[in-house]
């Protein structure tokens, strides 16, 4: 039986995730519904995709029992109240990154969830690429030795969108761009926190931070050097260094096809599908409705590839970074 999805909002990043849908079987993944705050957006969004159900309310979709589990695609700010209250319907969440504002809303995120003991999983779509997979084996299998520092970059012009240029909004370049070599860092380092973070940045006219730099320093001598721009286009790429060698993560290190390390390159490549994306590489959150998917079959709370113990870990280094940059969201307080 296919996993019947409900789609929260009808922007941009929700379009791709749908039109990567359609790469998977459809006996296995089916959208069934979508909601946006206008029912206008909603039918325009499911006429695109042949989608049967439009709703003008969020809550509409709590209350469809035709949906298994609901994608949320809304702007960060609107995150911890969307999945709270879908949580609390007894419906499943894949709720798009950063998965809250700050520390305290992730862990209230994810109290509703333990509390109401359904799936919940922060959208790190990086994190199931078969590149990400290959990496780790490759790390795990010693071929670099011992890891002693990531290097890990990501800058993107995207000054013309305007939600990400003040703070009422969610704006910043820490939780839309940054967070992708934080995640990166945090993958390679297994997941521990690190013991501190050094950051410095430059805010915009509109109070957020628009390029960071941070250094973060972790147990048995390792370390990480992390920049992310939302003014400038950076290599965007990745090292892994070890004791016997490294490993390089091409551009666009956060949604990846190819590496190379000491045995050589691993090359995977998405399809191409014939739909225009509005993401670089947007075919890949295919990966992560697939992990999805197979959680809720196996009946897991939460995805081993990007468990809650770890969304708390990328919040708080977001947090330091953003905030000794200078950046403070309303909900901060």
């Amino acid at each position: 039986m296919a996993t019947r999805w409900g789609i929260i909002s009808a922007g941009r990043i929700s379009s791709d995730f749908v039109a990567a849908l359609r790469v998977l079987p459809t006996s296995e993944h089916r959208v069934v519904a979508v909601a946006a705050r206008s029912i206008d957006d909603a039918r325009k969004f499911a006429q695109t995709f042949g989608i049967e159900k439009a709703y003008g309310d969020y809550m509409d979709i709590a209350k469809d029992p035709d949906v298994d589990v609901v994608y949320i695609g809304s702007i960060p700010t609107q995150h911890l109240k969307i999945g709270t209250a879908m949580m609390k319907a007894g419906k499943p969440v894949l709720c798009e990154k950063p998965l809250c504002m700050n520390v305290k809303e992730t862990k209230e995120m994810i109290r509703v969830a333990k509390e109401q003991k359904v799936f919940m999983m922060d959208a790190v779509w990086s994190r199931f690429f078969p590149v990400y997979k290959e990496l780790g084996r490759r790390i795990e299998s010693g071929e670099i030795g011992e890891v002693v520092h990531v290097i890990a970059n990501f800058g993107l012009d995207v000054r013309s969108i305007l939600r990400l240029q003040n703070s009422k909004t969610g704006g910043g370049v820490t939780l839309e761009i940054g967070i992708y070599p934080i995640q990166f860092t945090s993958l390679i380092m297994g997941g521990e926190k690190p013991l501190k973070v050094i950051a410095g940045g430059h805010l915009n006219s509109g109070g957020v931070d628009e390029c960071i730099g941070a250094t973060l320093l972790y147990p048995n001598g390792k370390i990480a050097s992390i920049t992310a721009s939302m003014k400038s286009d950076l290599p965007s790429e990745a090292f892994v260094i070890g004791t016997k060698g490294r490993i390089k993560v091409f551009y666009p290190m956060w949604c990846p096809e190819q590496f190379e390390s000491p045995s050589g390159t691993f090359t995977e490549r998405l399809p191409n599908t014939g739909h225009q994306f509005n993401f670089s590489n947007s075919q890949g959150l295919m990966y992560e409705a697939v992990e999805v998917r197979r959680c809720l079959k196996e009946g897991l709370l939460e995805s081993p590839g990007m468990p809650h113990s770890e969304s708390v870990t990328i919040a708080e280094i977001m947090e330091a970074v953003r905030t000794q940059a200078g950046t403070v969201y309303p909900g901060d307080e």
